[in-house]
């Protein structure tokens, strides 16, 4: 996968990813009361937004999955590309805009609220608890799939190539299907001329 694609999967995948993120850092914060309070008030739109995320990332791991699988079976061999991004690199990717989202996304609910915004301490701390273990998760699955689906894309183009070549083309079922013309023709060849009308001449008996 080229940088921009991935760069694009990152930002993707990060926007989704602190959803997850936020959602963990409530429940390390507020422990049972934190599906209350991200259900009401200015967080009432979170829960639609959360299982939206989620759903959205476990549609995106399952597609890579089946279409690493497909190619898989149908080339009969490892997926696996030739390089595999840095671990390390998609972490900080991922955790940076992960964390920046959360910041960004509590401050605007405080605001909404009328409330008062959370010290730069408390949005780090928890920010940090809830974003870094899904953006270690997220940064694993990322850099697996990476390494793949682009190889995984063009095995499934070379084998779609190859059974359209295998498929008979029109001309070839032309070809095929002339012998049976000239059969036809010649079984009712003895009927054409009755069909055709009287001869030209009569023979005249004297």
């Amino acid at each position: 996968m080229n940088r921009r694609r991935l760069a694009l999967a990152a930002l993707a995948l990060g926007l989704l990813g602190s959803q997850a993120g936020h959602l963990l850092a409530y429940q390390l914060r507020f422990g049972a009361a934190a599906q209350h309070i991200q259900s009401t008030g200015a967080h009432a739109y979170f829960p639609a937004v959360a299982k939206t995320a989620l759903g959205a990332v476990s549609a995106a791991l399952i597609g890579g999955l089946v279409l690493v699988g497909l190619a898989r079976i149908l080339s009969g061999r490892r997926v696996r590309s030739d390089s595999e991004p840095s671990y390390v690199s998609l972490l900080a990717i991922l955790f940076s805009f992960q964390l920046m989202a959360f910041a960004v996304q509590e401050i605007t609910e405080a605001l909404v609220a009328g409330t008062n915004v959370g010290t730069a301490a408390d949005l780090l701390l928890w920010g940090t608890l809830g974003q870094l273990p899904v953006a270690m998760v997220a940064a694993s699955a990322l850099r697996w799939l990476s390494a793949r689906i682009e190889s995984a894309v063009g095995l499934l183009r070379d084998a779609v190539c190859v059974a359209l070549l295998m498929q008979p083309t029109p001309l070839a079922r032309l070809i095929h299907a002339a012998p049976d013309v000239a059969l036809l023709k010649s079984r009712f060849a003895r009927f054409l001329p009755a069909l055709r009308g009287p001869p030209a001449s009569l023979p005249i008996a004297l």
